[in-house]
């Protein structure tokens, strides 16, 4: 891995404007300044710019849609072969992160409240403590991580990874509130009414989307963000049928294959899948099949009735008559996006929402209710990992400035009446 590794780095040019991190990054990843650094002996150096960048930079090297960001954009590309930039950082951050020993910082500056512990929510949570602010973190869950660790499989993202962000957390002085949902026993309210200067909201979007036919109550039907949060409590049979076909179907599908099931299909709407073309063929070789131009109109018990779909000159899809037809599966698993629990929503005064449910908020991430803020997929819907820390950063600048012009106006308030 250490020989395949430096060999990569040192294919690097080094180049001047490095589109792979001024157009295929999200969050500007210093990617030649770490790799000159790693090339030069400096390995810890490197790891600091990355962490200091983006403190995700560990999770991210596997996760990212590297072919489309900074490995897309590699200007080796017109030979193709770009440098596999996600190994580097890989072996960078993971060697990292395993030194890194942060002892709490005094919490002086103000007391903030996470709800949520997801991209965003981890994120928000490091920067805001590094800078001398008392976190608490409240996970609905048993375990940190969200979407990370609920949403993405063992296989893709080891679970021993977010872990180890655990540890940091405890190290840091954070603390961390698990099984604790907002907007249950406990809600925004009383959070303000404890002294919390500043709450950010990053809760995800965890409500599975329906499809809104016959048979979807079913008990051998199901849903990916549901699936994908637990798999071993599920007993789907030997075949299963996927309906969708991004990333998320890809995991439900490789998943399931990995969980017993001896035939997976994903059936898309579309004459190609929307999942990158790494998880494509990745389930691919995993054994998954395929089948295109397909829309269910009924699931039963036997399995889902799918009919063709064709594409009029508007690129409409429209129904193609007599072509209805029953593809047997033990079970099936529906993959077409989710949206918002309105748990926080319903018991907080003050927070707009859009149409779909999600939060409103200003460029700066602050909510219509001041002092509170929100990024991730609850404000934008699903979104790549990276975007949502990236994004992030800016929250807790946000954040920062709001609890310290907060300070002062209070101490400016105080001297006055004195």
């Amino acid at each position: 891995m250490a020989l395949h590794v430096v060999d990569e780095a040192k294919r690097c040019l080094n180049c001047k404007k490095p589109l792979c991190q001024v157009k295929g990054c999200p969050i500007k990843t210093p990617i030649p300044e770490m790799i000159q650094a790693f090339l030069g002996g400096e390995i810890n150096k490197a790891g600091e710019m990355l962490f200091e960048n983006n403190p995700l930079s560990l999770i991210c090297s596997l996760i990212c849609d590297h072919e489309k960001q900074c490995e897309g954009h590699c200007v080796l590309n017109h030979k193709g072969m770009p440098i596999h930039i996600s190994s580097i950082e890989h072996y960078i951050s993971d060697n990292y992160l395993s030194k890194l020993k942060t002892a709490a910082v005094s919490s002086k500056k103000g007391r903030i409240g996470i709800i949520g512990s997801g991209p965003a929510g981890l994120t928000i949570a490091i920067l805001l403590a590094q800078r001398g602010y008392q976190i608490t973190i409240f996970e609905g869950k048993d375990k940190i991580g969200g979407v990370l660790r609920y949403g993405i499989p063992e296989f893709r993202l080891p679970k021993s990874i977010l872990d180890r962000y655990e540890n940091l957390l405890v190290d840091m002085g954070i603390k961390i509130r698990p099984n604790t949902a907002i907007g249950t026993a406990i809600g925004v309210d009383e959070m303000i009414r404890d002294g919390y200067d500043a709450i950010f909201i990053g809760t995800g979007i965890w409500k599975p989307n329906t499809l809104g036919i016959k048979g979807e109550t079913l008990g051998n039907v199901h849903y990916a963000i549901n699936y994908l949060s637990n798999p071993d409590v599920y007993h789907l049979g030997d075949t299963v049928a996927v309906i969708g076909a991004g990333n998320a179907a890809m995991d439900v599908a490789r998943t399931a294959l990995r969980e017993g099931a001896r035939q997976v299909t994903v059936f898309a709407r579309g004459n190609k899948a929307a999942a990158s073309k790494r998880e494509l063929e990745y389930a691919q070789i995993d054994g998954v099949k395929f089948e295109y131009n397909k829309a269910p109109v009924e699931f039963t018990d036997e399995g889902v009735i799918l009919q063709d779909i064709e594409r009029d000159e508007t690129g409409a899809a429209v129904f193609v008559e007599g072509t209805q037809k029953l593809y047997r599966a033990d079970s099936t698993i529906i993959s077409v996006s989710q949206g918002p629990r309105n748990r926080i929503v319903s018991t907080t005064t003050g927070l707009d929402v859009t149409q779909r449910g999600l939060l409103v908020t200003d460029q700066k991430g602050e909510t219509t209710r001041p002092g509170i803020y929100a990024a991730g997929d609850i404000v934008f819907g699903a979104k790549t990992v990276v975007e949502a820390a990236a994004y992030s950063k800016l929250v807790a600048d946000a954040m920062d400035e709001y609890v310290q012009n907060k300070n002062r106006d209070q101490k400016n308030s105080s001297e006055e009446r004195s």
